[in-house]
């Protein structure tokens, strides 16, 4: 196997288009950041960009790894390109053992840039660290097991908002801010509602590898509801935080979503047992998260610019 593809074949492994979710979050602290502050280090920036993408990265493959050992992903037969793995494991592309190493690997490198970052920016990130690693790590692996418990899902809308962008906040400023704390919580709903609709297609075989996720604990019809309270709470927590003043006006521009959030709410109802006909409602969810993010963190500098 060539170079390049050796490459594609990792990216497809690390599941890299998904590290949007931590790259997101990242950005719009950092945005807060410099509108409350005027304060950007772009060289601490880039290393919190790394480090959390490598924890994401060590996560995605963990998760690979002990969900082939539960057979989880092995005997997933309506697997679709958002949910069901990597599924490199399965087709026999990578062996599970890189898998694991690889995982260790990003998970060590992980580690080494948080503990500069806690050196030269405060010990506060090295806690944000320790749990990001931890829970990344054992959202699957025993005995913890958290995915496997129906507690996954809002662990990783904590991770990938509050947690993330706190310490996005707290590397450019070394301090905490309720704004950032607030405005983190539909972000993280939204990475929340992602795993939840990626869900679906898997309860079969998440039932049978006794991986209760909050879809197996509550049946399809029942868990559906969930999802449209999930986009819902997201435009409510923004709208709220604008009118009591704690994030600036501007912010009303991640309501251009809400259409997207409408269809991808329609497309589920219709397609929720469906399959791989839920493939557009879970397409539809990661680009209202993508958008929301973009929206938010171009509203903070365009106010910031005007000075507004």
């Amino acid at each position: 196997m060539d170079l390049l593809s050796s490459l594609k074949l990792w990216i497809k492994a690390l599941r890299a288009p998904f590290f949007q979710a931590v790259i997101v979050p990242t950005v719009l602290g950092a945005a807060i950041a410099w509108y409350r502050t005027g304060i950007f280090y772009s060289g601490y920036f880039l290393l919190t960009i790394l480090a959390v993408v490598f924890v994401n990265a060590g996560t995605n493959l963990a998760n690979d790894y002990f969900d082939h050992k539960s057979r989880a992903d092995d005997i997933n037969k309506e697997f679709t390109p958002f949910s069901g793995g990597s599924r490199v494991i399965q087709e026999g592309l990578i062996s599970q053992e890189k898998i694991y190493l690889a995982a260790i690997f990003f998970f060590a490198l992980a580690i080494l840039i948080g503990l500069y970052l806690s050196y030269a920016r405060g010990w506060a990130i090295l806690i944000i660290g320790i749990i990001g690693v931890l829970s990344g790590y054992f959202y699957t692996a025993s005995p913890i097991r958290i995915g496997y418990r129906g507690w996954g899902e809002f662990l990783a809308g904590l991770n990938c908002g509050p947690l993330v962008l706190s310490g996005s906040y707290y590397v450019q400023t070394q301090s905490f801010s309720l704004e950032a704390l607030v405005i983190s919580i539909p972000v993280g709903l939204l990475i929340t509602a992602i795993l939840y609709i990626n869900q679906f297609p898997d309860y079969i075989c998440d039932k049978a590898a006794k991986k209760d996720t909050l879809i197996v604990r509550m049946g399809p019809e029942r868990a559906i509801k969930g999802f449209y309270l999930l986009l819902i709470f997201t435009f409510l927590v923004i709208i709220l935080a604008i009118l009591l003043g704690i994030i600036p006006w501007m912010s009303l521009m991640a309501l251009f979503t809400v259409p997207l959030a409408w269809k991808a709410a329609r497309l589920a109802r219709i397609n929720y047992k469906a399959g791989r006909k839920l493939i557009p409602a879970m397409s539809r969810t990661i680009a209202i998260h993508l958008m929301s993010g973009l929206l938010l963190s171009c509203s903070y500098i365009i106010a910031g610019a005007l000075k507004i």
